[in-house]
């Protein structure tokens, strides 16, 4: 699936794709024409994605082919177990939780799945979160404090579910208590945002000690399309929603609100996802290298103070 700012590629691949068929078909010597078309095309993917608009960020964020957590798991994690419920009311499957091995280490593994195709994204309600998904995650961080286990978070929603159950049952309260709990735990915690990373939905498992962000996803307070329908009564002014929002990696780098940009191939990661999973895999080795040495008060005293400095 070719985004609307790609269609100048896709016409050169597809007219690539022709001409490989027709080669094929003739038995014909094509090498050097079909060469020549796909380094115009790599070139043109290359000047394209070195310039996008926040808009076009968002496009790429949320693009159906993305790995989602499922696959980052797939791909990072050994011999991974899913821990399921929250002991208090159901189990959300919109966060996915458990225990596996990361490069050998074992860790608690959190993370938003917004599914893949049509019933598994109503299985996983988008990667929209319920309280009890939020009241999960306490539960796993509760438990890496208990067995020493690093916590890894993959996130991946346009937010927290707001429907009527979701607020009876204390949306608010379970997402505060989930930040909280990132807060106090005693353990290190990498987050990485891998799409989009939305409200309070994503900083209830991104209140870590490094937010690591890959070049393409988002990070905001709101979705722009919900920052336009308050400020401008209308979902047209979208656009100029996310140039002021500064959703980017660079602009909330620059800002200070994430730690790392992970940069994707040429294309976004949903055109070469084993050379995006490599990369997400070399950050979170390093970073995790790094605060494992640290005492727990003071990754405590550190994450406490990384947050505070960010409100004066």
């Amino acid at each position: 699936m070719a985004l609307d700012f790609e269609k100048p590629v896709l016409e050169l691949e597809q007219k690539i794709a022709e001409l490989t068929k027709v080669e094929k078909s003739k038995d014909l010597n094509m090498d050097t024409e079909i060469e020549q078309m796909r380094q115009k095309a790599n070139a043109l993917l290359e000047q394209l994605y070195t310039k996008l608009t926040p808009q076009q960020k968002i496009q790429v964020a949320r693009h159906p082919e993305r790995p989602h957590c499922k696959n980052y798991i797939k791909a990072l994690i050994e011999d991974f177990t899913p821990l399921a419920g929250d002991r208090l009311f159901s189990q959300d499957e919109a966060m996915v939780s458990g225990i596996g091995r990361f490069e050998g280490q074992s860790c608690i593994i959190l993370g938003q799945e917004k599914g893949s195709d049509t019933e598994s994204r109503l299985k996983h309600n988008f990667g929209m979160a319920r309280p009890e998904g939020y009241r999960k995650a306490q539960r796993l961080i509760s438990m890496a404090n208990q067995f020493h286990l690093p916590i890894l978070t993959f996130v991946d929603t346009s937010g927290a579910y707001p429907g009527v159950g979701a607020e009876e049952r204390g949306q608010s309260e379970a997402i505060a208590k989930s930040i909280e709990a990132c807060v106090r735990a005693r353990v290190p915690i990498i987050s990485t945002i891998i799409g989009e990373g939305g409200s309070g939905g994503a900083i209830a498992i991104a209140t870590a000690d490094r937010v690591l962000m890959l070049q393409h996803a988002i990070y905001s307070v709101i979705s722009p399309e919900g920052c336009a329908s308050i400020l401008w009564r209308s979902g047209d002014f979208a656009e100029e929603a996310a140039r002021a929002l500064k959703i980017t990696a660079r602009d909330l780098l620059r800002l200070g609100i994430i730690d790392e940009m992970v940069e994707e191939p040429i294309g976004g990661a949903h055109r070469n996802p084993a050379a995006t999973f490599e990369a997400v895999r070399s950050a979170i080795a390093k970073n995790l290298k790094e605060l494992q040495i640290k005492p727990e008060e003071t990754l405590k005293a550190e994450r406490r103070e990384k947050y505070l400095a960010m409100t004066r």
